[in-house]
C-alpha cells in the first residue's frame, strides 16, 4: 500500500505548478520533484527480495544499484568517476577567480539486510538532482560543487572513513555482510586499495558537507513538522559485558545457593534501562545481544555475554553513564554472587553540526515556507566522519511511523521534494557566504 501511495504522490507532482506553499514560487530555483521521486520508484526494484531491500555492500544488488546511480549522474550532465576508495564522485566547476574548496553533498545507496529503499538513496539522488538543477539553470557557483555517493555506509561508513584517512590496513581484511572482505569489495566496485592515500582529504579541503537523509525516527512526524535541522550525530559507547557465575543443576540447586549469570543479566538489563530513563535528556541505552552458556534448559547459566549500546550528543553524558553501568555491574554482581567484566567495542565521539551550516539550512527552509526544528541524529551517518575535517550539516525529512532499516521504511514524495529543495538552497547559501 505504501509503495502504491508513493507512486501516486510522485505522479501527482507533475500536475502541480509548484509543490507546496506560495514560497516555492518566490524561489529562484526548484528541483524537479517528479523526476527525483520517479528515480526512487524505479530504484525500489533493485535488490528487492521477499524480505525487503538487500543491497548490502559489494553484493550483486549493490553493483546494480551503483550502475543505476552512475547512469543518473550521466543523465544529469555530470561526469562521474570512481575514486580509489570506491566512492562515486562528480564535480561542477566553480566560477571564482580564486581557488575555493568545494561544497560537498551526497549520501549512500547500499542498504542493510532486509532494509528499505529510502535510507541513503533519498540523499544521494537528491544531491544529483540538485546538481542537475543548478546546471540546467546555468547558475554559476563560486565554489566547485562535488556530489558523492559513499560506498558501504551501512557496514561502518567505510567510504567516508577512507576519505578522511581513518580506515586502517587491518580494517581492509574485515568481512562485510556480503561475505567479501573490504579489500576485495573495493576492488570489485572499481577502487584500488594500493592508492587509498590519494583520496584522503584534510582540514580545509572541503568548504562544507551537507547531507539530506530520512529521519529514521518519529519526532518530525509526531510534531507535524517538515524539516529537521540536525544539531549533531550522537557518540557511541558499545560495550561487551561478561557475567561469570557458576553452572549447576537446575533441579538440585536451592535458590539461595545459586550463582546465576542469567539472573544477573536480567537484573542488569532492567537496571540499565531504569538508570537511563531516570535522568532527563536524550540519552538512550540498549541491551541488544545476549548469549548464555551452556544455554541448556536444565542447567543454571554459568556465563552470559551481552552488549550495551549507549548513545548521546554529549561526551560527558556518555562517560557518566558508562561509569554508572559499570557500578551497576559491581552492585548486581555482589547481590547475585557473580562477577561482571566490561570490554569496549566501539568508542566514537559525537559529531556536532556547524552553526553556520545549520543556519543556512534553517534559512532555506524558512524561505521555502517549511516548518522545522533542530534535533539530534540518533543514527550514524557518513556526515559524522566528514565532520572531523569540515563544517557539517544534515537535513532530515519525516519517516512515516518513525520506521527505518525495515521493508516498511517510507517517506512521502512531497517530503522528499521539500528536503531536496532545502538542500538546493542550502548549497546556494553556502556558496554565497
Amino acid at each position: 500500500m505504501q509503495r502504491r501511495e508513493f507512486i501516486q504522490q510522485a505522479a501527482a507532482l507533475s500536475v502541480l505548478p509548484v509543490l507546496g506553499a506560495p514560497a516555492y514560487r518566490r524561489a529562484p530555483l526548484a528541483v524537479d520533484g517528479t523526476r527525483l521521486n520517479a528515480w526512487l520508484t524505479t530504484f525500489n526494484g533493485i535488490g528487492r527480495t521477499a524480505g525487503g531491500i538487500n543491497r548490502v555492500a559489494y553484493s550483486e544488488a549493490d553493483l546494480a544499484g551503483r550502475a543505476f546511480t552512475l547512469d543518473l549522474f550521466r543523465q544529469a550532465g555530470l561526469t562521474p568517476r570512481i575514486d580509489a576508495a570506491g566512492n562515486i564522485m562528480a564535480r561542477i566547476a566553480g566560477g571564482s577567480r580564486t581557488t575555493l574548496p568545494p561544497i560537498l553533498i551526497g549520501s549512500h545507496v547500499d542498504s542493510v539486510t532486509d532494509g528499505g529503499n529510502f535510507d541513503g538513496p533519498v540523499g544521494s539522488f537528491a544531491a544529483i538532482e540538485v546538481a542537475r538543477t543548478i546546471r540546467a539553470a546555468n547558475h554559476r557557483l563560486r565554489h566547485p560543487l562535488d556530489v558523492v555517493v559513499w560506498q558501504n555506509e551501512e557496514g561502518g561508513t567505510i567510504g567516508s572513513k577512507i576519505a578522511i584517512g581513518e580506515l586502517s590496513r587491518a580494517d581492509l581484511d574485515k568481512v562485510a555482510r556480503s561475505g567479501k572482505t573490504i579489500r576485495d569489495g573495493i576492488a570489485l566496485i572499481g577502487g584500488d586499495v594500493s592508492r587509498l592515500g590519494e583520496v584522503v582529504r584534510r582540514k580545509g579541503d572541503i568548504a562544507c558537507y551537507i547531507e539530506l537523509h530520512i529521519e529514521q525516527g518519529g519526532l518530525l512526524e509526531k510534531a507535524g513538522l517538515q524539516i529537521g535541522v540536525v544539531e549533531g550525530i550522537v557518540g557511541l559507547r558499545w560495550m561487551e559485558v561478561g557475567i561469570k557465575g557458576m553452572s549447576n543443576h537446575a533441579g538440585a540447586t536451592p535458590m539461595d545457593q545459586r550463582h546465576d549469570a542469567m539472573l544477573a543479566a536480567a537484573k542488569f538489563t532492567v537496571a540499565v534501562t531504569d538508570a537511563t530513563r531516570a535522568e532527563p535528556g536524550r540519552q538512550v541505552a540498549t541491551i541488544g545481544r545476549i548469549t548464555a552458556m551452556p544455554n541448556t534448559t536444565n542447567v543454571i547459566a554459568g556465563d552470559v555475554v551481552l552488549t550495551v549500546d549507549l548513545r548521546d550528543l554529549n561526551t560527558a553524558t556518555l562517560a557518566r553513564f558508562q561509569q554508572r553501568f559499570e557500578q551497576l555491574g559491581v552492585e548486581i554482581g555482589a547481590a547475585t554472587g557473580t562477577t561482571f567484566t566490561f570490554r569496549a567495542l566501539v568508542d566514537s565521539e559525537p559529531a556536532i553540526a556547524d552553526a553556520r551550516v545549520m543556519s543556512w539550512i534553517e534559512q532555506s527552509a524558512a524561505t521555502l515556507g517549511l516548518t522545522r526544528q533542530r534535533m539530534p541524529s540518533g543514527a550514524g551517518h557518513d556526515a559524522q566522519e566528514v565532520a572531523r575535517i569540515a563544517p557539517m550539516g544534515m537535513i532530515f525529512i519525516p519517516s512515516v511511523g518513525g520506521i527505518s532499516h525495515s521493508p516498511r521504511e517510507f517517506s512521502n514524495a512531497f517530503d522528499i521534494t521539500n528536503g531536496a529543495n532545502v538542500l538546493l538552497h542550502a548549497v546556494l547559501a553556502a556558496d554565497g557566504a
